[in-house]
């Protein structure tokens, strides 16, 4: 059992090298182990490209060993027809007689079946190695087909006595360049990111993922996050930074009477404002394959995601400035996740009570 664990901890490792790059599918790592060494190794690595398991059987050097091997994938092969052929197709094909799956696909067209194909024809297949590790690498993919919503990370910056802004709304930076730097880091790993009115217009912010490129750091950036902007009243002007065609906008307005003449990158969708918001705006992003979505603003729009509980994470930048007074920042309770320090700012990582992937 601690073999099976270590070569499915490696597999969840190179699941996790495709995070930028490969939603709305999940991310999947493939191990192939012969005699107790691993022979090749492969994860997913964009979207529409080959899967872990294709990849892995073509790492190999010599595929005649794959009849004597164990493969394992943290996720269960599919055996559907999609951008790609079925990889319990290619299971068969080279004989693989073992096979070790960390979680069930909750994709409709694969739950369970692609387990159902490879034990039909022999292969000896184990279910539920690292199976906790696993759901939560997947927790955004997993939230899309289990929730039938996005998964949900808040995140804001406040002072030490716990103010997000200024009365004014004057205040623009209250965490470190790092833990900004940190926020953009972010920004590039989820797919859509979401700010209230009043953020969008006072701070008129680019909603752009910007993060800093390393020496080692062979790989692209990966794809802009859709940038998510609630205008109940249709008050921001189209001169906003989220307007620019950096990246894709969508406006989720009261009337649809702006969408004449758009431009590919900017959509707006009509929404019952008297309705339950969140709801709303977390059932429409859905509809796109949104498997997440970052909400970073303002204090009012965070709370009401609060109030609906329809979070799974929140990250807290508290920095060491006191302002006395001004906007409060959104209250919730959570369970820590992790804590750490970046410069002078303290940050925390709460998820709800009700994840089921933490």
């Amino acid at each position: 059992m601690e073999e099976a664990q270590r070569f499915m901890q490696r597999a969840l490792e190179l699941a996790l090298k495709g995070h930028r790059h490969v939603a709305p599918n999940p991310l999947v790592g493939a191990v192939v182990v012969n005699n107790g060494n691993v022979i090749g190794e492969a994860y997913h690595q964009r979207f529409g490209g080959p899967h872990a398991e294709v990849l892995a059987v073509n790492s190999l050097a010599d595929r005649s060993l794959l009849a004597d091997s164990t493969l394992y994938v943290t996720l269960e092969p599919c055996c559907h027809f999609g951008k790609t052929p079925p990889c319990t197709d290619l299971i068969l094909e080279h004989r693989i007689p073992r096979v070790v799956i960390a979680t069930r696909d909750p994709f409709p067209s694969v739950s369970g079946k692609g387990i159902e194909v490879l034990k039909s024809a022999g292969v000896d297949v184990s279910l539920g190695i690292c199976e906790k590790d696993a759901r939560w690498v997947n927790r955004r993919f997993f939230s899309l087909y289990e929730k039938r919503r996005p998964y949900v990370i808040l995140k804001w910056a406040e002072t030490k006595d716990g103010y997000i802004a200024n009365s004014d709304y004057s205040s623009k930076w209250i965490s470190s360049a790092s833990s900004r730097a940190r926020v953009h880091e972010w920004r590039a790993e989820e797919s859509a990111i979401l700010v209230g009115p009043r953020t969008a217009l006072v701070d008129n912010p680019f909603l752009t993922a910007r993060p800093e490129k390393s020496s080692e750091d062979t790989e692209a950036p990966g794809r802009q996050p859709l940038r998510v902007v609630l205008d109940p009243k249709g008050k921001l002007p189209r001169s906003s930074n989220v307007f620019n065609d950096a990246a894709e906008t969508l406006v989720i307005s009261r009337s649809n009477d702006r969408r004449d003449k758009l431009p590919p990158h900017l959509s707006f969708e009509e929404i019952d404002w008297a309705g339950k918001i969140p709801a709303q705006v977390l059932g429409h992003l859905a509809s796109r394959r949104i498997v997440s979505v970052i909400i970073e603003g303002g204090s009012y729009t965070l709370q009401e995601f609060i109030e609906a509980n329809l979070w799974d994470e929140a990250r807290i930048f508290t920095s060491q400035e006191l302002f006395g007074e001004g906007v409060k920042a959104p209250c919730l309770e959570g369970t820590e996740r992790a804590h750490e320090t970046i410069d002078q700012d303290s940050l925390r990582i709460l998820v709800n009570k009700s994840n089921v992937y933490a």
